[in-house]
This record gives structure tokens, sequence and C-alpha cells, in this order.
């Protein structure tokens, strides 16, 4: 662990010290990379109640939330790594052609070397323990770049990787943007970025100036489409659930609903219900609910106000919520209805408790809209209809999708979590993230006796004879 009385080295000093230390880390065992694992769930969990503390600071989450989507997310990564690693790490067998007789073939997975992982401020401790986790069972070296604007969250992650590793291995960078430009100025074999658009552009632009791949887990305006075959009571509680949770602080939290005209207004007043449910009966209630974060931050927060006040003013109803509190970056779960396409609360990603309603009479203009705006990073479903469901999959693009719940993909470590286009590339989770962080690189071994040696100049009726055999069979 570095002692708080040392120097702090150098962002280019940790980058040399990694750069000679990742040859070591590439030939460790997969027992050794279980051990590093273990030690660092064990720290995780040392610092369960000091990680519930910091994240109460930063921006008033509940301790439940912070034990379901930081601590409880990042153990189920590490004990499924810890579960699987042997058979990832482990060498695959590939066949080969006829063509190639004689020859044997394999994918081994070697370590990309020394990544950055930028993460962002909405999950500040489990969307960077994810992608380490999956740096580390590869064999890489990383550093980490906490959000400064979870400054309470961030100390406690540099506190906890700088007792579980090595600055060699794992080191954590604190600071504000100017430390992130610093960051990705350098040539990383590989950049993990989560947050928004726009800076994964930077995070892309930064990496192409030295060719490293890149893994950008980024956002989007992520629809839900609810039939008229849909349990209304329940996909109103599981929308409500997936928008609300984190004060809809969520990359793949729902932003908008396109609701069958003809369940519309049933469907809104289980919304209703459903807000009051879980976090009080009026707005009063709702503004002391425990269970309810806070905005991150000012900016945020009249961001969100802004676009919420502007839409009201053009036509917009709120049929709960619309209440906000500037002192406490407050705003209040909030559904909107008499929304149409061209208000500002439809003009970008919410990120926040305000939750539009469309209403559609044909799935076609559900999927038209959809289909005429950037890929989401997820795209909800709600209805008993299989044809529908079907429908919606083959018509639309999406990074991931749940149907007939929220969120909950993302849970699922056989499935890989990622975007498409501007909602992000590559994915990661269980095996995705190992790969993500893994070159795989092709081998094959050739016999003593091959028929390609029929193809060395010079170049006669023989070699002719075999390259038309060639193109004719294979």
């Amino acid at each position: 662990m570095l002692m708080t009385t040392q120097k702090e080295p150098t962002i280019n000093e940790i980058f040399e010290l990694q750069k000679h230390f990742k040859a070591k880390l590439k030939a460790s065992t997969p027992q050794e990379r279980k051990i590093k694992l273990e030690k660092l769930k064990q720290a995780i969990l040392a610092k369960r109640k000091a990680l519930s503390q910091a994240l109460e600071k930063d921006y008033r989450k509940p301790p439940l939330e912070s034990d379901l989507t930081e601590i409880q997310s990042s153990l189920g990564e590490i004990n499924f790594a810890i579960k699987k690693i042997k058979k990832w790490v482990k060498p695959r067998k590939v066949k080969t052609p006829l063509a190639l007789f004689g020859t044997k073939s394999k994918i081994i997975y070697e370590p990309k070397g020394q990544v950055l992982i930028i993460g962002p401020w909405n999950y500040p401790f489990g969307l960077i323990i994810n992608p380490l986790v999956a740096a580390v069972a590869a064999g890489n070296t990383a550093i980490v770049k906490p959000s400064e604007l979870t400054p309470y969250t961030s100390e406690l992650v540099k506190e906890l990787l700088d007792e579980v590793f090595e600055p060699q291995e794992v080191f954590t960078v604190l600071g504000g943007v100017e430390k992130s430009q610093e960051l990705l100025a350098l040539p990383h074999d590989h950049l993990f970025f989560t947050g928004s658009t726009p800076v994964g552009k930077i995070v892309m632009e930064a990496a192409s100036k030295h060719l490293s791949s890149v893994t950008l887990e980024l956002g989007g305006k992520s629809p839900v489409i609810v039939d008229e075959s849909a349990q209304i009571s329940t996909a109103a509680r599981r929308i409500a659930w997936g928008k609300f949770l984190n004060n809809g602080q969520t990359c793949i939290a729902p932003d908008y609903i396109f609701v069958h005209d003809s369940i519309k207004k049933q469907f809104e007043k289980e919304l209703v219900t459903t807000i009051q449910d879980f976090y009080g009966k009026d707005e009063d209630a709702r503004k002391k609910s425990k269970d309810l974060c806070r905005i991150i931050n000012q900016k945020n927060y009249l961001r969100i106000k802004t676009l919420l006040d502007a839409s009201i003013e053009k036509g917009a109803q709120a049929l709960i919520g619309g209440n906000s509190d500037a002192e406490q970056n407050y705003i209040a779960p909030t559904i909107l209805n008499n929304v149409t396409t061209d208000m500002p609360i439809m003009s970008e990603e919410i990120f926040g408790p305000v939750l539009p309603i469309l209403s559609y009479q044909n799935i076609n203009q559900a999927l038209e809209y959809i289909n005429s705006h950037p890929k989401p990073l997820a795209l909800y479903v709600f209805g008993r209809n299989d044809q529908n469901i079907d429908t919606i999959l083959k018509n639309t693009s999406a990074g991931g999708t749940t149907i007939n719940d929220t969120l909950i993909h993302l849970a699922n470590p056989y499935l890989p979590f990622g975007g498409v286009n501007t909602s992000g590339i590559g994915s990661y989770h269980g095996e995705y993230g190992f790969k993500s962080f893994s070159h795989e690189r092709a081998v094959l071994g050739q016999s003593s006796f091959s028929p390609l040696r029929l193809l060395y100049p010079p170049y006669g009726k023989t070699a002719q004879r075999f390259v038309d055999f060639l193109i004719k069979f294979f």
C-alpha cells in the first residue's frame, strides 16, 4: 500500500513502472489472478459500510441501493471470474480446413497489456471495480481514474485498491479533467471508458493517436414499448423501479415510454400509484424519502430542470411530480403526459427522475420514431404477444433488451453488456469482459509434411492444377 507520507508518483512514473511490469503479469497463472481477485473481494466486504457512507455523502444514495448496485454487482463479477477464469484462459482449439492438411490451430488469450479505466459518477464504485475485475482476470496492469464528482467514493476507491494491489499492477489517479487529459495522452494498450457519448468521442479520438483499442460504455435515450397485451400494473411497477433507481441516473434507465393508446390512461394511473407506493403519498413525503438519492450536482440539476420546465411550457403535463429544490439538487419523481416528440425533454438523454409518456396506435409509429434516432443502450418491451415482441426485436437495434422488466439483463454475467454506435463500442461482464481486455492470438502449427510445398516457385502445371483444385473445392 502507498503510505500517505510517501510522495505520490507522477502519472508518467506509474505508466513506466507498469510498462516494465506487464510482462510479468502476462506470465501469471489463473491461480495467481484468482488470489488477487479474492483479496479484492475481501477488501470490498471489509469496506462495505464505509462505501455506503461515502455514497451517502456524495449524493445521498440509499444504503440498500449502495449494497445492490455497487457492492453486490462488484462481488458478483468477482465471484464469477474466480469460478471461470481457468476456463477462460485455456487455449481454444479450432478446426483446420482440408486445404491446410497437416496443420493444427488454436487461439490463445493474452492480456492487452497496460489498460486505462475511466469511471463515471453515477455508479462511482461498481463501474470502476467491474471492468477492473475483467482486466485483472485477463492479466493486465491498470491505471484507474474515478470520477471527481464523487470525491468521498473516489477516495475510498483509491484507499481500497492501494491496499490490494502494488502500484506496478493497479494504480488509482484522483483529480479532475486535467488528470484525465494527462492520462489520455499516454499510449495505453486499451482504454475502457464509461460515461457520456460526447466524452466518449474525446476518448476515442485520444486512443486513435496511439491506435489503442477501446471499450466505450456510453448511453442514450433508452425507450420502453408497452403494448396492449401488457400486464399494466406489473409493467408500471417494473418501469418505475428501473427509472427511479439512483433517481434516474442510470445509463440504461427507461428514458421515455411508448404505450398503446387503448391502455394509456390506465397505465398512467398505475404509474402514479406506484410512485406514491414507492416514495410517499404526497410531494412532501417523497422529498423526505430516504429511498431517493439526489441529482449529483447543480449543473446536472439545472440541465434536467430546464428540460422539464421548457417542456411544460410547451404543453406537457406533470401527472405527478414536477417539483424541485435547488438547495438539495432535488427533482421529484415526475411523470409527463401530453408529450410530443419535438419537446425539449425528448431532445437528449434525461439522466434524471423525469419520465415522458407518448402513445401509439400502430406499432410502426413507435418503431419509426425509435429507428430515426441513435441506437440506444437499452430497449424494453412489455407485452404478452410474442408476435409483437418478435416484430420489435427484428425491427430495432439496441445494446441490450429486457422483455417484461427493466435493467436486469445487465445482471446476467453470461450476457454481453454494451452499446452500439453512439451508445457504445464493445462489451463486457463475465467472459465478455475478459475478452475485451484480452487479445485473441491465432496460432497455427505446421507439420513436417505440407501439400503447400506444391505452390513454391518455380510455378508449373502441377502448381496450377493444385490452385485450380483449391478454387473449385475450397
